[in-house]
């Protein structure tokens, strides 16, 4: 590669826009792994075309253009992904048997780490995370990928009209029609989420230390305590969704393999613009092992929503660790 010096200077130019366009495949495509290797995609594409790139428009719009192209024909090929919310089944009771379905290729969260707006402009960075939250992410999922292209690339990226036509090879009076469609079901399958206050950062960490220790405690009604009345928790790949924070602390209080204090270890992190943690279970030889990977969705009154993700390749991609250290059980919490 290096011994073009336009390559080089592709490459100089180019890195630039990974975590953006990161962000962006993310939102098409839903998965971090497979957006992952669209940007690679994306960056071999452009590489090998740069000396025909003119420059009629900015480096970074004509490689969304590049990456928007390859995610619509990656999409050809591949079904939308959901949370199990998503499936069209009524809330499940705590007591139900689990339904596990693995070959459902699920949403997945990304890390902030990974997709973040790279400013230090508070408006920016509340505009990136919005746009990244896992239940937009998850209604876009319900929408095919043509209107999906069209929404994020006028409503995320503020595109002209023009341009998206130009991506899509269709014109302006199709574009906007598309995007009238596109908001119109997004609206139906996305949840009241600009409802949603978000406590002041001093109220959500004592939220989140309260969250920490109820689970290390595996204490019950503690939990129940944290979630709204109309909280609902889902953990892929397993297909139920339960509604209720009572029904929550049943779930959990029945169907989790934690025994009690200090069964659970949780590691924070972020994922999609929200709170998440690396969960850890102890092992028979009191090794901490990867078990789930919950996001929360919080509001003033408390949790309104949390995702378990149970795919462990996240715990690598989340750079979070592969175990934690063994703790005798008399000295745990």
């Amino acid at each position: 590669m290096a011994e073009n010096p336009a390559n080089e200077d592709f490459l100089r130019l180019a890195d630039p826009f990974r975590r953006e366009l990161l962000a962006h495949c993310y939102r098409m495509l839903g998965s971090v792994h497979d957006a992952e290797d669209l940007v690679q995609e994306t960056y071999l594409r452009a590489w090998r075309s740069y000396d025909r790139f003119e420059g009629r428009s900015s480096l970074r719009t004509w490689l969304h253009r590049i990456a928007t192209r390859a995610c619509l024909t990656a999409l050809e090929s591949r079904s939308r992904r959901p949370l199990p919310t998503g499936l069209g089944a009524p809330s499940a009771d705590a007591s139900d048997t689990l339904v596990e379905q693995p070959e459902v290729p699920w949403l997945e969260p990304i890390p902030d780490a990974m997709a973040g707006a790279e400013t230090t402009d508070p408006a920016a960075i509340v505009a990136a995370r919005q746009s990244l939250r896992l239940a937009l992410i998850a209604a876009l999922q319900h929408l095919p990928p043509r209107q999906r292209a069209v929404l994020i690339l006028r409503d995320v990226l503020a595109w002209r009209a023009a341009e998206v036509a130009e991506v899509l090879d269709t014109t302006t009076t199709a574009v906007n029609s598309i995007l009238q469609r596109a908001r119109a079901q997004l609206d139906q399958a996305a949840p009241t989420e600009d409802e949603i206050v978000e406590p002041t950062a001093v109220d959500q960490r004592e939220l989140l230390d309260r969250y920490v220790a109820a689970f290390e405690d595996k204490d019950i009604a503690g939990i129940v305590e944290l979630f709204t009345k109309d909280a609902v928790w889902e953990m892929p790949p397993f297909t139920g969704w339960y509604q209720g924070a009572e029904n929550i602390g049943r779930l959990i209080d029945t169907q989790c393999p934690a025994d009690g204090p200090g069964d659970m270890r949780l590691v924070p992190t972020q994922a999609n613009g929200q709170p998440a943690f690396g969960l850890y279970m102890r092992g028979d030889d009191d090794t901490y092992r990867p078990f789930n990977l919950p996001v929360l969705t919080l509001s003033a009154s408390g949790i309104t929503h949390v995702a378990c993700f149970f795919d462990l390749r996240l715990f690598a991609t989340f750079g979070l660790p592969e175990t934690l250290p063994a703790q005798p059980r008399h000295h745990a919490r």
